[in-house]
């Protein structure tokens, strides 16, 4: 019995030996046409395994593309495509560009800072002084999940300061931040409440 350990490693295993020991067939066959035929007949194979995947750009593409890396480029037919390069095969793709923009408190994070330059801008009124309050209760918030200790309204309008290069300036005595009690738990309190309400809601239903 041959098991299919002892069988030459797969190149692509998602088509499974049987296609293959088809594509290794369609090597032997001395016949230019014949062989044509015979890869073109392996593509429609292949394709009717991954019906899902026939509006996938350059689907078909892609496929003669496998057929290729599978008869480990020496198989010698007319590709309606260019086919990819057997040394492009393992190149390693193009470095990830990261954004060179420093953050200077890594705690609140680039969109909150992105948030007060554009606050900055605003007119003043009162939409500006709404996002203002919300900018320094996330602020805040974001203080005491990094270092509880540290999340008074002061460091918070002092970073805020800091942040807008100055063109955020309020006053701890007069501007009036959420409690930390507010911020943390009340997400928690109007899930228990919701979950309280759907239970006696599920109640009346059932009675």
């Amino acid at each position: 019995m041959k098991y299919n350990t002892n069988s030459k490693r797969l190149a692509l295993p998602e088509y499974g030996r049987n296609i293959q020991n088809m594509v290794d067939y369609c090597l032997t066959v001395e016949n230019r046409d014949d062989r044509n035929r015979c890869a073109n007949a392996i593509i429609s194979i292949m394709g009717n395994l991954f019906p899902h995947l026939r509006d996938v750009n350059d689907f078909k593409h892609i496929l003669w593309d496998h057929l290729a890396i599978m008869a480990d480029f020496k198989l010698d037919v007319d590709y309606p495509y260019s086919i990819i390069r057997k040394e492009n095969l393992h190149q390693r793709p193009p470095s990830v560009p990261y954004s060179d923009s420093a953050i200077i408190y890594r705690h609140y994070g680039q969109t909150l800072e992105r948030l007060i330059d554009k606050a900055a801008e605003m007119e003043d009124g009162m939409e500006k002084e709404t996002l203002v309050l919300l900018i320094a209760n996330q602020m805040k918030k974001s203080l005491m999940l990094w270092n509880k200790d540290s999340a008074d309204n002061r460091k918070v309008l002092k970073d805020l300061a800091e942040l807008s290069e100055k063109r955020i300036v309020r006053d701890v005595e007069t501007f009036k931040l959420s409690d930390a009690t507010d911020l943390i738990d009340a997400p928690q309190r109007n899930s228990n409440n919701n979950s309280k309400k759907n239970r006696k809601n599920h109640s009346r239903k059932g009675q």
